[in-house]
């Protein structure tokens, strides 16, 4: 693992054309690779619109095979750029069966692994359990030659034992592409409770793990087919070991962003506060449980 590692964020307005999607995510890599990124992360399902806000069968034309046509075009870039990528795929797995999956593409080209989505939302407007069947691989970091990947997606963000469960396996940095935003309904006072506390839950798996966490979430408004639509907040960010931001995007703008992570912190940082080490695992057996009557 290299001491100081470059890495970038895409964060980007949606659209209903597959190819300008996918375009301004290639130019926002291209951008990102320029300024020296080594690892860059894109936002969750970056190669179309948000189309969970409804639950309708025609959408699941949009799905893709894994390999396919978008890990294709990311893996041509990631060898030609000399950088790993993490993208988001709408993935069929089989006819009837499909994953909302994050694949990281290697610096050469190769798939090195990808992690299935495994905390899937039911809420208005966020009808994801319609489409996207509970991952199945577990929470596993993902090796790769900038450093062990924990990659995880948008609504698993908000689990603290997924986090930990990829720390305890040896991840070096945490990673989220996301798909988060307000409801036009919501008062101002509610959308900033909303906003500060999704970057908060973030910081604080960093905290807690002594890990880096990179951060792409989507921007803009998207209309929905029947509701009332969703103004994704971007706020796209790269935390530390210690939660520090060490930068943040535009809550309403595409943005790449960059920034240097000193990955030798997190050694520093678990030294002086060893959690892992105080940890009572011979306390938490209700952890396994739904609830404790």
């Amino acid at each position: 693992m290299k001491q100081k590692l470059c890495v970038g964020l895409v964060q980007q307005h949606g659209d209903a054309n597959r190819e300008k999607s996918l375009a301004a995510s290639i130019a926002g890599i291209r951008a990102a690779a320029k300024q020296g990124a080594q690892l860059i992360l894109l936002q969750e399902l970056h190669a179309s619109l948000y189309f969970c806000q409804s639950e309708n069968t025609a959408h699941f034309d949009l799905a893709e095979t894994i390999p396919g046509p978008t890990t294709e075009q990311l893996s041509a870039l990631a060898s030609e750029l000399k950088t790993v990528i993490v993208g988001s795929v709408f993935e069929k797995r089989a006819a009837g069966l499909y994953h909302n999956t994050a694949v990281v593409l290697e610096k050469d080209g190769s798939i090195a692994g990808k992690y299935r989505k495994m905390h899937i939302p039911d809420d208005p407007s966020f009808y994801e359990k319609f489409y996207f069947t509970p991952g199945d691989l577990g929470f596993k970091p993902i090796d790769t030659s900038v450093g062990r990947l924990g990659v995880l997606v948008c609504w698993d963000q908000w689990f603290p034992e997924a986090a930990r469960l990829m720390a305890l396996q040896g991840a070096e940095l945490l990673l989220y592409p996301t798909a988060i935003g307000w409801s036009p309904e919501d008062k101002t006072d509610e959308k900033e409770r909303q906003r500060d506390a999704w970057v908060t839950i973030q910081r604080a798996h960093a905290i807690a793990n002594g890990l880096p966490v990179v951060v792409c979430n989507r921007v803009g408004f998207e209309s929905g087919d029947i509701h009332r639509g969703i103004d994704f907040w971007g706020s796209s960010f790269i935390a530390g070991p210690q939660g520090e931001i060490l930068a943040q995007a535009t809550q309403d703008k595409p943005q790449v962003l960059i920034s240097e992570i000193d990955m030798a912190r997190s050694e520093e940082i678990r030294r002086i506060w060893p959690y892992l080490r105080d940890r009572r695992i011979d306390a938490y057996e209700g952890l396994l449980q739904r609830y404790l009557d």
